[in-house]
């Protein structure tokens, strides 16, 4: 994965390009997956005015929105979100081989950025259980990374963080939802292929997926 470090901050219409050319963010870089032998790493994005939730989605998107209070700001780092983040790689197999990131790491990975990035905050009452950061362009958004509190599993907040930025895409008139990569054989990113119908970047075209 080949980073690349933007001169200067990226626009909305080159974040747009960067994306539509199958490129992630990480903190101040973006990269994308170059193996020359393997090509199972898919770009995947939703056409938001064309997505259609599941009975499941339906559910979670119904339990979330009786309970939960969902808050869109600036990515902040916090010890909290520090101690959330940590937990939930822990507790969820991620980073095996990985120390605890501290504030400086956490801040590299999600504060600090070369484009317009937003920071969604869910909270059952006073509590916080989830953080979902993700990238603005003009016509699409990017989702970056989410954790979540593993006690709030009832919730199904990954599930429940890329409908509510599927919504902010619609309300804000972005046609496309970026989901990161797509791999059929890994469980922590098959997730994706719930969200359809949907793209998938193959070679140097986006293919569609009913």
């Amino acid at each position: 994965m080949p980073l690349r470090l933007p001169i200067g901050e990226v626009t909305a219409e080159a974040t747009d390009r960067l994306l539509e050319l199958g490129y992630r963010r990480s903190g101040d870089f973006v990269y994308r997956t170059q193996c020359p032998a393997c090509q199972q790493c898919q770009p995947t994005r939703v056409d938001v005015d064309r997505f259609r939730q599941t009975r499941s989605m339906k559910r979670v998107w119904q339990r979330g929105e009786r309970q939960l209070v969902c808050r869109f700001g600036q990515p902040v780092v916090d010890s909290g979100r520090i101690e959330m983040f940590n937990r939930h790689r822990s507790e969820r197999g991620l980073g095996q081989n990985d120390s605890p990131v501290d504030g400086e790491s956490y801040r590299s990975f999600l504060v600090e950025s070369c484009c317009e990035t937003v920071e969604l905050s869910i909270y059952d009452g006073q509590q916080l259980i989830a953080v979902s950061v993700f990238d603005v362009g003009r016509i699409s958004t990017s989702a970056v990374y989410t954790f979540f509190d593993p006690d709030a599993g009832k919730f199904s907040l990954g599930t429940y963080a890329v409908l509510k930025q599927i919504e902010w895409a619609k309300e804000y008139f972005r046609r496309f939802v970026y989901l990161g990569m797509y791999v059929a054989d890994n469980r922590h990113l098959n997730y994706k292929a719930r969200f359809r119908p949907q793209q998938r970047r193959e070679g140097d075209q986006w293919v569609n997926y009913e």
